[in-house]
């Protein structure tokens, strides 16, 4: 069931200082103009490298679920791995009969590539929160 790797996940305080290491340091070129999901609480911002990308994600609001991971993380971290699959309904349901946990609702909802994701639990996903993304399907 498992796909492609579409990005790592880089909870930030600050997207523009970790653009500073990205490109600056690092050498990125490739890097998108950051937006905000007021939705889900985030200001996004992804930096394309040559086998997946890296999604900047900063708190957007006193709401956002982020500060918590920031409190514990002050100089922010890897918050997710994000994988792509074929139907997020139906990876949902495989996931559920294996025993995972859904966050939220546990309805999928459209994420910052405008496709629906959902998000299932550190608890068991070997303490890594992890994302799947709904991959736009090729019409021939």
């Amino acid at each position: 069931m498992i796909g492609r790797l579409n990005h790592v996940g880089i909870a930030t305080p600050s997207i523009a200082d970790s653009l500073r290491v990205y490109r600056d340091m690092l050498g990125a070129t490739a890097i998108g103009e950051p937006f905000d999901l007021p939705e889900q609480g985030v200001r996004v911002c992804f930096v394309d490298v040559p086998n997946t990308q890296i999604e900047l994600i900063e708190p957007l609001g006193e709401a956002s679920t982020l500060h918590g991971f920031l409190a514990c993380n002050p100089k922010g971290g890897q918050h997710h791995l994000c994988f792509e699959v074929p139907d997020i309904l139906v990876a949902r349901a495989e996931m559920i009969e294996r025993g995972a946990s859904v966050l939220g609702s546990g309805e999928p909802r459209i994420g910052a590539h405008g496709t629906p994701i959902l998000f299932l639990h550190p608890r068991e996903m070997g303490g890594m929160l992890i994302e799947l993304m709904e991959t736009p399907r090729e019409t021939h």
